[in-house]
């Protein structure tokens, strides 16, 4: 699997935006640097130097950070610039949350060498698969490095949405709840996202893998998402 995208100094993979919309995001909220890392449990420090590109956050920390702010991790990471990046004080007319779109992007090829790609502080890239952001859902290629994992060893993430995915190659560890799992090249699983898990590489080489999440958001913005593109494209 191509490792490309927007490339940092040197061979790192990184999106130089993500700072900028997580500050956008948090300014929505009206939070400062210390309210809302105390809200995700992290330092002021570490949350400064994300969004100045100084340091990266972990796949928990930016779980965290999308769940606090109501936004979604493709909207975070990768928010194209045309489109600011909404918190949960962005309302309709009627003050209810807007409900992400899904639709079909104006351009449908994305190709190998120019994908967007982002290397987090865990050992983990993720590289978009689509050609713009939809904060419905994520489709990502995902490389878990050698000793590379979704958060720490006794720590797990949790949040909203289902996600499937497909390892490609490499050994791929899996807890779900109390259960673990290995996932090697051809196999793929199925998660409810709302139940605590982890993914970890348990081998000596990476994981290359293929990642698609639905409705990060809450069900109740999912559900009228559904509704909407039902009324869309009736049948």
């Amino acid at each position: 699997m191509a490792r490309t995208g927007v490339r940092g100094n040197g061979s790192e993979l990184e999106y130089p935006g993500m700072g900028e919309h997580l500050r956008s995001a948090r300014h929505a909220h009206g939070l400062n640097l210390r309210e809302l890392a105390a809200r995700l449990g992290v330092s002021p420090s570490l949350l400064s130097q994300v969004e100045t590109g100084k340091a990266k956050p972990s796949v928990s920390t930016l779980y965290a950070i999308a769940a606090e702010l109501g936004v979604s991790l493709d909207e975070l990471l990768f928010n194209d610039p045309d489109r600011p990046v909404r918190g949960r004080r962005a309302h309709a007319s009627n003050g209810a949350a807007p409900a992400p779109a899904i639709g079909s992007p104006v351009q449908p090829i994305q190709r190998a060498d120019n994908r967007k790609a982002i290397r987090l502080a865990s050992g983990v890239v993720w590289e978009r698969l689509t050609t713009a952001s939809n904060p419905a859902i994520d489709f990502l290629a995902v490389t878990y490095e050698v000793g590379g994992a979704s958060s720490p060893e006794h720590e797990f993430q949790r949040h909203g949405g289902l996600e499937w995915g497909y390892v490609v190659s490499g050994t791929l560890g899996v807890t779900i709840g109390f259960d673990d799992h290995v996932l090697g090249p051809g196999d793929a699983i199925a998660i409810d996202s709302s139940i605590p898990h982890r993914l970890y590489n348990v081998g000596d080489e990476p994981v290359h893998g293929i990642w698609f999440v639905l409705g990060r958001r809450p069900v109740e913005d999912l559900a009228e998402t559904v509704s909407r593109a039902a009324a869309a494209h009736p049948r």
